[in-house]
């Protein structure tokens, strides 16, 4: 059952959440409004008078940082239990990442910050064709992601994106079973971390960066980082 809830708000101004009910519990499906502060990590949208805090993604971050009104996809985590009990609420530019984020905090061992930080060092295609073709090496290059971590990812979701909406969504190549051009990734690397150090985002840094080593894979670093500049916005 779907249900579309307007909060109260100022005259002339609408901002709303859409909210639609699942299993019997209420779930927020996205928040719309303003985007009064943000952080690679964090942003927050006032809707109605109330700041929502969202963690985000640096993919996220990449997408709505320039924005005044914008909306995200949300998902929420509610931890009971403990000493105190916890309500995260966590923002996705796009659908598709937010589907792909339940996926990996479904498999064992992948908690939401880990969860996040894989999204935030591929874009929702790049993971979708490092998980079709099996690339351990990827995912072991995400912070906290060891062997058995990512093997486990590859093995757990390999059919469920090949079976969801992301295989839909997603280019061929991100499903298909041919891999991706070789990169050098220490080139990649050293070239993403000189471009961060220059103060460019990691995300659309190591975007820019990937799309000139599948075109001249053979380039050094100094060369790829010079390209770089000229082509991040």
């Amino acid at each position: 059952m779907r249900l579309r809830y307007y909060v109260e708000c100022p005259p002339m101004v609408r901002h709303d959440l859409y909210i639609y009910r699942h299993n019997n519990c209420r779930m927020i499906e996205y928040i719309r409004g303003e985007l009064t502060e943000i952080t690679p990590a964090m942003a927050v949208i006032e809707a109605a008078g109330v700041g929502y805090a969202l963690n985000i993604s640096l993919n996220t971050y990449t997408a709505i940082q320039k924005l005044k009104e914008v909306r995200l996809y949300v998902h929420e985590a509610l931890v009971t239990g403990g000493r105190d009990d916890s309500f995260t609420l966590y923002g996705f530019h796009t659908r598709q990442e937010r589907e792909m984020y339940r996926m990996l905090i479904s498999v064992s061992g992948v908690g939401a910050n880990t969860a996040r930080m894989i999204l935030s060092s591929f874009t929702t295609a790049e993971l979708c064709n490092v998980i079709a073709t099996g690339n351990e090496k990827f995912l072991k290059s995400v912070k906290g992601i060891g062997l058995r971590t990512a093997q486990r990812i590859i093995v757990d979701l390999k059919d469920k994106i090949a079976n969801s909406d992301l295989a839909q969504e997603m280019p061929a190549t991100a499903i298909g079973a041919t891999a991706a051009p070789a990169i050098n990734n220490e080139v990649r690397d050293e070239a993403v971390g000189a471009l961060t150090m220059l103060g460019f985002s990691p995300a659309p840094s190591a975007k820019v960066v990937g799309e000139i080593l599948k075109q001249q894979p053979d380039l050094p670093v100094e060369q790829v980082v010079k390209l770089a500049l000229k082509q991040i916005k």
